[in-house]
């Protein structure tokens, strides 16, 4: 069993704080995502469980066992980084074998351990190459067999694939779900690419300033963020945000007024603020459609990107707040043009003047 559990985990450098009271439980198997803006601390939160950082305070437990003491090798853990960190002397052979050389294993079984993961990996016939031969998705294979043939309790990625162009990290992603299945083993994959988590993840942990801001699925997190700031990192493009206030609500429906006069009924228990307090609509850009003839946003179409199966309209409403819909195909409007959109309010989201999110229904 490889669970992995933190408590009140903190990391200090000097006086700033990077790793801010984290608790989180990764279950055996699962494969755990942490995302959020550069500088929000999800490598240095990879380090601390690697072994290769000291925790200021807090405990880390892998497999029920406290391992804050233990070395990155007595962790039963494989890192794979960014940079691949290759030997430009040594061929793929033995970089995926240099783990294994090191331990009293017998050569035949190293042998076999890499044949077995090169093979897996669709590097098999490139053994015998130098690192500069291969291309970089190759290279990033490499570097995973590397730490496949150790057969770790968890293994820790740290965005891997932030080096390989844009069609190469699809496959690769693909081929990570794959490798997942294969082998079971407990995941932490750090990146701060929202799509790779969304793909890639069975448990998504969003990070901010050194804080989890949310824990969940990664449908439960795009469907049900907590606040203002998981709504508008979770999802591309990300949630149009609107302002407006509250006229009225009960526990089950708010009334809300936005800036620009349009009158919804939200489904959300706002019944604990008063009206006439601040809040934000939060709409997807899936949710929003051209061409209403009543209850509709009227917006001034700013640019539209076309990417042949769809298109995303960008557009500026009367308050000045830009918003963002999708249209299959091609959209006929034009930059300049006036729009009116239909807001899907069974698909809305309200947040209060904190920025958190208003509870469902009961």
């Amino acid at each position: 069993m490889a669970e992995l559990s933190l408590r009140h985990l903190s990391k200090r450098f000097g006086r700033h704080t990077v790793i801010d009271n984290i608790s989180l439980d990764i279950a055996d198997r699962q494969f755990a995502v942490l995302v959020g803006p550069s500088g929000c601390g999800k490598s240095t939160l990879l380090r601390l469980i690697a072994g290769l950082e000291a925790p200021t305070a807090g405990e880390i437990r892998i497999g029920g066992e406290r391992v804050n003491e233990w070395t990155p090798r007595e962790r039963g853990i494989a890192m794979v980084f960014q940079s691949y960190a290759l030997y430009p002397h040594m061929t793929v052979f033995d970089n995926i074998a240099f783990g294994l050389t090191q331990t009293s294993m017998p050569r035949t079984e190293i042998a076999e351990r890499v044949q077995k993961a090169a093979d897996r990996l669709q590097i098999g016939h490139l053994l015998a190459r130098k690192p500069k031969e291969l291309s970089g998705g190759q290279r990033q294979r490499v570097a995973i067999g590397r730490a496949i043939v150790r057969q770790p309790r968890l293994f820790l990625f740290d965005e891997p694939l932030s080096n390989l162009d844009a069609s190469l990290r699809t496959q690769m992603r693909l081929e990570f779900m794959q490798l997942h299945r294969e082998l079971g083993a407990t995941t932490v994959y750090v990146t701060h690419d929202q799509s790779e988590a969304m793909t890639l993840a069975s448990l998504i942990v969003v990070l901010r300033q050194g804080r989890i801001e949310q824990i969940g699925s990664p449908l439960d997190v795009y469907e049900h963020p907590r606040n203002l700031f998981v709504a508008g990192f979770i999802g591309s493009p990300k949630m149009n945000m609107i302002a407006g206030r509250l006229e009225a609500a009960d526990a089950r429906n708010a009334h809300i007024v936005l800036d620009g006069g349009l009158r919804l009924l939200v489904a959300a228990d706002a019944h604990h603020s008063s009206p006439g307090s601040k809040v934000t609509l939060g709409v997807r850009p899936e949710h929003l459609k051209e061409g209403a003839t009543a209850d509709a946003l009227v917006a001034t179409v700013v640019a539209i990107e076309r990417l042949g199966s769809e298109s995303l309209v960008h557009a500026k409403l009367p308050s000045a707040e830009m918003v963002t819909w999708r249209v299959v195909g091609s959209s006929a409007a034009k930059p300049g043009d006036a729009v009116r959109l239909g807001v899907d309010v069974t698909c809305c989201h309200l947040f209060d003047e904190a920025g958190n999110a208003f509870p469902p229904p009961e």
